[in-house]
């Protein structure tokens, strides 16, 4: 009767334990692979605000050069005292 007993309990054991290390691997697997889609992610948001944020000081040179342009056009004077 007892002869039983310590091999279910450790069968039991063993397949529990071999479930859990399966969950637990697979878990911290896709938290990596969660991961690196993240940082693609961020890298290409990075990259987006970066060439806004280039247009607009491109655009904003152009605006004042044109803005200086049509000042001298017009005659005002911009020299600094």
């Amino acid at each position: 009767m007892m002869d039983w007993v310590p091999i279910v309990f450790v069968t039991f054991k063993l397949l529990v334990l071999g479930t859990g290390m399966f969950f637990a691997i697979k878990w911290h697997y896709d938290q990596g692979q969660k991961e690196k889609s993240r940082q693609l992610e961020m890298r290409a948001v990075l990259r987006a605000g970066g060439m806004a944020a280039a247009v607009f000081v491109l655009l904003l040179l152009g605006l004042g050069y044109v803005t200086l342009d049509l000042a001298r056009v017009l005659g005002l004077e911009l020299s600094f005292p």
